[in-house]
């Protein structure tokens, strides 16, 4: 059983693992098993060029964010789980029994976060009533996004990212994963406010 499974190993998946793994000091958080699902075979990321990303040198390619971000996830916090080439098909149950099916393997959640993309080929069976035109996209695009309120869709369901309405840009894809692994941290504190800095010792 995870405490929480993160599925899509982009942005804004990853900085949400990073903020959560971060935490693996604190009591009310050292005990957490975490999982990320890091299939991204069409991540929008693999095109991308960057050179107007807080703290991202120009001309840095997103294929290689999306390489070194899960390198430096593996490095720093290698409890953190990592599930590579599995697709996830399908999310049962509810919180905290939730059950996420891939085309190879089933795993047991309590919570689950779910960090995709907004294309409107999104088809994970269980979340697909949560779909609805995305918000800030041209119509064109026909952009999808989940229904939800500050990124939680259900009890126990959260999204990120552009799938949470947000508009496509690094930074806000990286503070909407970081926001909602706060939320967690919040809750797994017992409501009280947290988040996760670290400082150089004088």
């Amino acid at each position: 059983m995870f405490d929480v499974i993160i599925i899509g190993g982009g942005v804004s998946g990853v900085s949400c693992a990073l903020v959560l793994g971060s935490a693996h000091k604190k009591s009310f958080a050292q005990d957490k098993k975490i999982g990320i699902i890091t299939h991204q075979k069409t991540s929008s990321l693999q095109e991308a060029l960057f050179n107007n990303a807080y703290g991202i040198s120009p001309g840095k390619l997103g294929s290689e964010l999306l390489t070194e971000s899960l390198e430096h996830l593996e490095n720093l916090y290698p409890h953190i789980t990592q599930i590579e080439e599995e697709k996830v098909l399908k999310i049962e149950g509810q919180h905290p029994n939730f059950t996420i099916f891939t085309n190879k393997n089933a795993y047991k959640a309590k919570n689950v976060v779910i960090g995709i993309g907004a294309s409107n080929t999104f088809a994970i069976e269980g979340a697909t009533q949560y779909l609805e035109p995305h918000k800030k996209s041209v119509a064109e695009k026909q952009h999808v996004q989940l229904k939800n309120e500050d990124h939680k869709v259900t009890e126990g369901m959260y999204v990120i990212g552009t799938l949470a309405g947000h508009r496509s840009q690094l930074a806000i894809a990286a503070g909407s994963g970081a926001s909602v692994a706060t939320d967690i941290l919040t809750i797994w504190n017992d409501g009280i406010s947290s988040q996760i800095h670290d400082a150089r010792r004088k």
